[in-house]
């Protein structure tokens, strides 16, 4: 029975190299996996490995593993292997759906259960005495518990990657992939929190309930406008750092592009001229983001046509802030006339929404951020020569801006600065650090951001964050060792 097992039909990887697993029944017979190799082979595919799962006198049974060209030469490749005499496909997945099973991260304990007497020291009665010291002193709680270096990731699966609303049980895939790079890259505990509502109440309720348990909260793929009352709600609540990444995370590495951009294209924030498309909740973040570095010309669109004060269709609260502060000459045309003479465009909408002619039209030394996923606004290679620089949200070109060269190390800087908020001046702090990475002779117009694997980055963003936590992040007395005795 064949079971490629993706429910993603017709859903291209940006990622090159689509490797998959087919387990075989081969009839033990001279010339049968020779058949099997020449025609995996012969349909484009590249064996990695070949091992033996089950040997018996009159078959073996053996699971492949191959590079194929895509979803689509995957399907063909084990249609193809089932179709040959003498064998069958037992099973078939591809190399994500196998890293999934059974979920991707788990607890571990820090200290040992071995015998009965470290029994009671973390159990009962010694967990008593330290709760009830906790009672008393409700500041140990970041000395005694978990709670110092742990995150609560929530997010009820409305607005997940580029999928949309997908609810709270296929959300979990993502957020345990994103507790893995707390735990990788900023040696942080983080728990998906996947909430069965999508109720603005209901939600923030819920999470003031559980933020005893955490240090901190990061707010993801909840869509808006409940994303910005949602935070904001919670920011005023809770005594902890609220972080709506999808808003903020993105602002950060794109503002780190751009300080690295401004490098080689050798430009000032304040002369630019930036043309962003999609003020929605990471729209916003980044106009924001800008706006706090310096930029002062910014041309805004939605799906309504330019931002600008006093337009009556399809404003809201976040919208008014908006348009107070950015197109201060009232520009009401289309994205082609606004991109006219810009120095950035920014896209964080869809597909194929601007064209190469339109690019050729902006300042010389233009910068493109297309940053739609899975397809960007305008793919790459329709632009080499007419943009200076460009950049996507897909690792396959370059300049990829990822969220993970931000949270990991802006949440370490929090913690370690004992930081109640995430200021403003935070965000800057990391995006400067996460620029600095790279060292000025180095940068190019393919290398404006360091890989999300350089160990400095987080290290830099962390260090960055905490000096300037101290500042403005409203830190907290410092946590000292508990002694009973005084």
């Amino acid at each position: 029975m064949t079971n490629l097992g993706n429910p993603l039909d017709g859903y291209q990887s940006p990622v090159s190299g689509y490797q998959i697993l087919v387990r075989l029944r081969i009839q033990n017979r001279p010339g049968n996996l020779g058949r099997v190799t020449m025609t995996i082979g012969e349909m484009g595919a590249d064996i990695t490995s070949i091992d033996i799962v089950e040997a018996r006198t009159d078959y073996i049974v053996r699971d492949v593993r191959m590079f194929c060209v895509d979803e689509a030469n995957a399907r063909a490749i084990v249609a193809k292997l089932d179709a040959l005499p003498d064998l069958a496909v037992l099973y078939a997945s591809d190399r994500t759906f196998e890293l999934h099973q059974s979920g991707k991260i788990s607890v571990e304990n820090r200290v040992h259960i071995r015998n009965n007497i470290e029994l009671s020291y973390v159990n009962w009665p010694g967990a008593e005495r330290v709760s009830e010291y906790i009672r008393d002193e409700p500041d140990a709680v970041w000395a005694l518990t978990v709670k110092s270096n742990s995150v609560a990731i929530v997010t009820d699966g409305t607005a997940v990657l580029g999928l949309g609303d997908v609810g709270p049980e296929a959300a979990m895939p993502v957020m345990e992939g994103k507790s893995m790079l707390f735990r990788t890259f900023g040696d942080i505990d983080a728990w998906p929190i996947c909430l069965n509502t999508t109720d603005t109440d209901e939600i923030v309720e819920v999470v003031k309930g559980i933020a005893p348990g955490f240090g901190a909260i990061l707010l993801e793929d909840i869509s808006a406008p409940r994303c910005f009352e949602i935070e904001n709600r919670l920011k005023a609540l809770l005594n902890i750092p609220v972080f709506h990444d999808d808003q903020h995370g993105t602002a950060v590495v794109a503002l780190a592009a751009l300080i690295n951009g401004l490098k080689i294209v050798e430009k000032r924030p304040e002369d630019l001229k930036v043309v962003l498309v999609g003020v929605g909740a990471a729209g916003l973040a980044c106009a924001r983001i800008m706006l706090n570095f310096g930029i002062k010309h910014i041309i805004g669109f939605d799906r309504f046509g330019a931002i600008y004060a006093g337009r009556a269709e399809g404003m809201s609260p976040e919208l008014d802030w908006f348009a107070e502060r950015t197109n201060l000459e009232g520009f009401q045309g289309s994205i082609a006339e606004a991109m006219v003479g810009a120095d950035l465009f920014m896209g964080l909408s869809r597909p194929r929404l601007i064209t190469p002619e339109q690019v050729e039209t902006m300042a010389p030394n233009a910068m493109v951020f297309a940053l739609a996923n899975p397809e960007p606004e305008i793919m790459p290679n329709l632009i080499q020569g007419k943009a200076r620089i460009i950049a996507t949200g897909r690792s396959d070109f370059p300049n990829q801006l990822n969220n993970v060269l931000c949270f990991p190390g802006l949440f370490r800087g929090t913690f370690d600065a004992r930081a109640t908020t995430i200021s403003e001046e935070m965000k800057i702090a990391a995006a400067r650090a996460i620029a600095e990475t790279i060292p000025d002779e180095l940068l190019n117009e393919d290398y404006i951001l360091p890989s999300v694997f350089n160990p400095d980055v987080a290290t830099r963003v962390a260090g960055a964050v905490a000096a300037e936590a101290a500042i403005s992040g409203k830190p907290r007395p410092p946590v000292k060792p508990v002694s009973i005795f005084g």
